[in-house]
């Protein structure tokens, strides 16, 4: 592999004033083609997943690294770009963060999506370069804290060479898709992208607290809610990431223990520092404004919803929803294998279990299609799977 190290252009300097970023905009503006967008955050360092850097590149106009926290409004560069399309490299991961700052594709081409499509055994971004075009790009700096200032040269020699790659290997994936009869589909799941728009806010997001499945009460579930949401809006306000104000190990710990004052709770591990001492007013009183709760107001032990309960419990509960479930996985897996895409790629796993635990009626091909449909299915895949489901809601 030849190692990418440095721009080809050079290191561009960073965009940080409106006058530098009119001046990229028009420069965008004269280029021509596809645009390659990628963007840096700061995951596990700062609350939320807004933008520290974004990077664009297109032929004629260079690459730019705009530092969107004195320009939190980038309107100017959409405007430049119009409707040319976007490369981005698991573009919903950027998408989001990219809108808030007035940033929204008219057009995707996704590199990691399009190489799940064309059967590439790995679809990391660094994989897929070397893999297609023979370089290998610098690791290392993806999980770095990006609200840093400055940024070091390092970081940013590695942030401008990922989009410097970005339209080669759109173009590299595009004549393999070409060639095996999957341009259609990559279209589809692109256009798909776009129309999904904005991910919806999680429910009962403090349920994906890490050791949470160790609480068995309802009592310990009330407490561990107002612990994660006393956390959650103290990190807000902090702009630091909740993890780093109080690990999620030490919140269900606390609950565990159940401390009856404060002086209790301070002789668990993690509260003897002095961060936390200095804030065990706040967990203690947390801890027992959830303990208080009347019966009425605890949280269940799951959350409620309206798909099928976990398939370890099909076989129990309904033999006849696992018979069909199990034909329908053995024939996905052998499109799967004939096509080179992974399952989750040909039909939702989701879909898939929605559809046999509870068939359409009647269970024919026309209201399975039906179904598919309303569960989000492109085209193609209707048309890929539409037998072998059908076939499968007819099994039991």
């Amino acid at each position: 592999m030849t190692p990418l190290l440095a721009p080809r252009d050079g290191l561009p300097p960073v965009i940080e004033n409106s006058t530098q970023l009119v001046e990229y905009a028009e420069a965008l503006r004269a280029g021509t083609g596809p645009v390659a967008v990628d963007a840096e955050r700061a995951s596990g360092y700062r609350y939320g997943q807004k933008a520290y850097l974004v990077q664009l590149r297109r032929t004629g106009s260079g690459t730019g690294l705009v530092d969107p926290v004195p320009l939190p409004d980038l309107s100017a560069i959409q405007g430049a770009i119009g409707d040319a399309e976007w490369v981005l490299h698991a573009a919903n991961q950027d998408l989001p963060c990219l809108a808030e700052i007035g940033l929204v594709p008219a057009r995707v081409f996704d590199t990691e999506l399009a190489a799940r499509l064309a059967g590439l055994p790995r679809v990391g971004l660094g994989a897929v370069v070397e893999s297609l075009l023979g370089f290998s790009l610098q690791k290392g700096h993806s999980a770095a804290d990006w609200s840093t200032r400055p940024l070091p040269e390092e970081w940013l020699v590695y942030a401008a060479l990922d989009v410097e790659v970005l339209v080669d290997l759109r173009d590299a994936l595009a004549a393999i898709l070409e060639e095996q009869g999957k341009t259609e589909w990559a279209r589809q799941e692109f256009e798909a992208i776009l129309a999904a728009g904005p991910p919806a806010p999680k429910q009962d997001p403090w349920r994906r607290t890490s050791g949470v499945h160790g609480l068995r009460s309802r009592r310990q579930l009330g407490m561990l809610r107002a612990i994660w949401e006393a956390r959650d809006e103290l990190a807000r306000r902090r702009d630091v990431a909740p993890g780093r104000v109080l690990p999620d190990s030490a919140m269900v710990a606390a609950v565990q223990a159940d401390p009856k004052n404060e002086g209790a709770l301070l002789e668990l591990p993690v509260f003897r520092g002095r961060a936390n001492r200095r804030l065990v007013a706040h967990w203690f009183t947390a801890l027992a404004r959830g303990k208080a709760l009347p019966e009425d107001e605890l949280p269940l032990h799951s959350k409620p919803g309206d798909g099928p309960p976990p398939v370890n419990r099909w076989s129990d509960r309904d033999p006849a929803a696992a018979t069909r479930l199990q034909a329908a996985r053995a024939r996905l897996a052998e499109l799967s294998e004939k096509h080179s895409v992974p399952v989750e790629n040909i039909v939702s796993p989701d879909l898939v279990r929605r559809i046999t635990w509870s068939p359409p009626e009647p269970r024919e091909a026309a209201t399975v299609a039906g179904a598919l449909r309303a569960g989000g299915a492109r085209e193609w895949q209707v048309e890929m799977t539409l037998d072998v489901l059908t076939d499968a809601v007819n099994r039991a």
